[in-house]
């Protein structure tokens, strides 16, 4: 059992078939006992990236109609939320200042570094960061995180 930061890239691959699927459908099944934290933000850019799929072909609308299903239950009842507050955004700005990252990106990492300050808080040790964005890892190693790239499983 571990503590895992998720990002969007990773959270899809539970939903459509890719590299790394396997690992990540492993690692995120309840029966596991994972904890899964990812921003609020996430919810978007899953949508984001089914309608892309969508619109190229590579998912029907009945597919997309399950997995969007699927994904409203399991967002609300199997990952942590970290909600876009204050905190999140001055620690996305500052992050935009210090590495190379996309708005969002900043966002993503700033959310993990408020879970894994929370965790720390209640006694909790060991946030492992998931992205499937070599960036955004490079920038997550440099803020102190273990990390790990689903795309390598």
């Amino acid at each position: 059992m571990a503590n895992y930061y998720v990002d969007s890239s990773v959270l899809v691959k539970r939903h459509v078939p890719e590299s790394g699927s396997v690992w990540v459908k492993a690692l995120t099944a309840p029966a596991m006992g994972n904890v899964i934290i990812t921003a609020h933000l996430s919810l978007i850019e899953l949508y984001s990236a089914l309608n892309r799929r969508v619109r190229e072909n590579s998912i029907g609308i009945p597919d997309y109609k399950n997995i969007a299903a699927d994904l409203s239950v399991i967002f609300s009842s199997q990952y942590g939320i970290i909600p876009l507050i204050p905190i999140v955004v001055n620690d996305a700005k500052g992050l935009l200042e210090r590495h190379p990252l996309r708005a969002y990106d900043a966002v993503q990492l700033a959310s993990a570094l408020y879970a894994r300050n929370h965790l720390q808080a209640t006694g909790q040790v060991g946030l492992i960061f998931l992205s499937a964005d070599t960036r955004l890892l490079t920038a997550a190693q440099a803020e102190g995180f273990t990390t790990d790239d689903p795309n390598l499983h």
